[in-house]
């Protein structure tokens, strides 16, 4: 049932966290890596380990290979729709009567596909059927849900002891987290594997109402919300990261369950999802839950990347979004994906620029100018597993315009492009990478989350711990060269908030 299996030992994460964080560099990490392993079911679904004794608590990590970027055309926002879906049960948990559920679900769904196919003929629609079957779909919808046990999922999982239960959806990836007391790790595979091999879509479309909310406040009704969409939708032109992650509304109210599922049976299967398990567990704990309770997932073929890439930018992009709110600025340049070997260096310059009070721009537009009340960069934006942005975000004092801050912050820019940084300051953003490097590593979460995410974007965890050796590795030279290479007109994207006068 297993291709690889690795002998674990014992490890108690805070032990080797406290003992060598004030050490970093003199540590081995490999003393670590030793202790970790990993197997992989036969239908594809793999694991990775990581015993810590210390306490009995267990952290489990499930990471799906699909994000915003893979959604379907005309159906925007489904990766995110399906973090909502994951916590609405199965078809044992979350119903009264599955039986009765099924069978009023799919009236539900048959009305909502006739009050879609009129409602698409536009101009042209019946309104009074329209209105006929609107009634009806209410009608049945509150059928549903008087067949929903509320948040029996939640619920039992606080019940049991668990904590941190919780997903999120970027552009590159989805996660789901959660502990618990080591005395449940088979219930958290009982409850983890029902949610891959039995999902129920019970108040789909409640949801997508939920999720329409969402978009009023978070974009339509926010001022930088907007302007962060407006950006996307100009750095990326064929690339879905160009396109919000919740999606637009016109494809929210299109989502149906039709689509859904078959985006489920594409993306949610085995050879797309990884768990990273970190705490109070043994390997043979774990290789027999997960044969038993995984094992019978069919296997699926890997769903394609997305093939589409950004052409390279040769003009300045800008926008400007006209509104009463405070100005704000967003500057951005195309960059390579993280498994670039110069990824470490753009981290390094997003250090020196823009994060921290004793970075360039925080100090020339905050401290001494006082043009800014903030100034930050970002050396991966919106996502990393693609050709992304690196950001810079500016918020203007009262009484200045974006405009006014944006000469200052291409003025630090040209530092970096025109002279060397100095070795002093590159010694302390190493030191600050390795600290921040070991603070991700400081909870059993954490950890399970980077375990699996380096598998996801590296095509294996232990890349993870190669990531002091390429921080450590960055040169002055490295710095400037890159700046040059990144930081040209051309290469730019801006978009600011103008306020304007009600």
């Amino acid at each position: 049932m297993i291709r690889s299996k690795k002998t674990l030992g014992i490890i108690a994460l805070f032990v080797f966290l406290g003992a060598f964080g004030g050490n970093i560099s003199g540590f081995d990490f490999s003393t670590i890596e030793g202790k970790i392993s990993d197997f992989t079911l036969d239908n594809g679904l793999k694991f990775i380990i990581l015993e810590d004794h210390s306490a009995p608590v267990i952290s489990f990590v499930t990471l799906a290979d699909v994000g915003g970027a893979d959604d379907p055309k005309g159906f925007d926002g489904l990766a995110h729709v399906f973090e909502h879906m994951a916590f609405k049960g199965t078809n044992e948990i979350g119903t009264k009567d599955y039986k009765a559920e099924k069978k009023a679900l799919e009236k539900l769904d048959q009305i909502y596909y006739e009050h879609r196919a009129e409602e698409k003929k536009g101009r042209l629609a019946d309104s009074t059927k329209l209105a006929d079957l609107q009634a009806k779909f209410e009608e049945a919808q509150k059928v549903c849900e008087e067949l929903v046990e509320m948040n029996e999922y939640s619920v039992t999982v606080d019940r049991e002891g668990g904590v941190g239960l919780n997903a999120g959806t970027g552009y590159d990836q989805t996660m789901y987290y959660s502990s618990f007391p080591s005395n449940k790790i088979e219930l958290w595979f009982a409850l983890e594997s029902q949610r891959f091999a039995n999902p129920v879509l019970r108040q789909f479309y409640k949801e997508k109402e939920v999720i329409k909310e969402e978009r009023r406040m978070g974009v339509e009704s926010s001022p930088v919300g907007r302007l962060v969409e407006e950006f996307l939708g100009l750095a990326f032109k064929v690339h879905p990261y160009g396109i919000s992650l919740i999606g637009p509304m016109s494809d929210i109210h299109n989502m149906n369950k039709k689509t859904a599922m078959e985006f489920f049976h594409k993306y949610y299967v085995p050879s797309n999802l990884m768990i990273g398990i970190v705490g109070d567990v043994t390997p043979d704990q774990v290789i027999k839950l997960a044969e038993e309770y995984f094992g019978d997932l069919p296997a699926s073929p890997e769903p394609d990347r997305v093939i589409t890439e950004e052409a390279k930018q040769n003009a300045e992009r800008r926008v400007a979004v006209f509104d009463k709110s405070q100005p704000f600025l967003l500057v951005g340049y195309h960059r390579p994906d993280i498994t670039h070997p110069d990824d470490a260096v753009y981290d390094a310059i997003a250090d020196y620029l823009g994060q921290g009070r004793t970075s360039l721009l925080y100090k020339n537009l905050v401290k001494e100018k006082k043009i800014a009340t903030n100034a930050s960069a970002f050396a991966t934006f919106p996502g990393g597993k693609y050709s992304s942005e690196f950001g810079i975000f500016v918020v203007p004092a009262k009484g200045v315009t974006a405009v006014e801050c944006e000469a200052d912050v291409y003025a630090e820019i040209q530092k970096i492009v025109d002279e060397p940084i100095p070795q002093e300051e590159l010694d302390k953003i190493k030191a600050r990478a390795k600290a921040s490097f070991i603070n991700q590593l400081s909870s059993r979460s954490g950890m399970a989350s980077q375990l699996v995410s380096s598998q996801n974007f590296f095509g294996d965890w232990r890349e993870m711990f190669k990531s002091l050796d390429n921080i450590n590795a960055v040169t002055v030279e490295d710095i400037q060269r890159v700046a040059k290479e990144c930081f040209s007109r051309e290469n730019r994207t801006v978009a600011y908030i103008e306020t304007i006068e009600e």
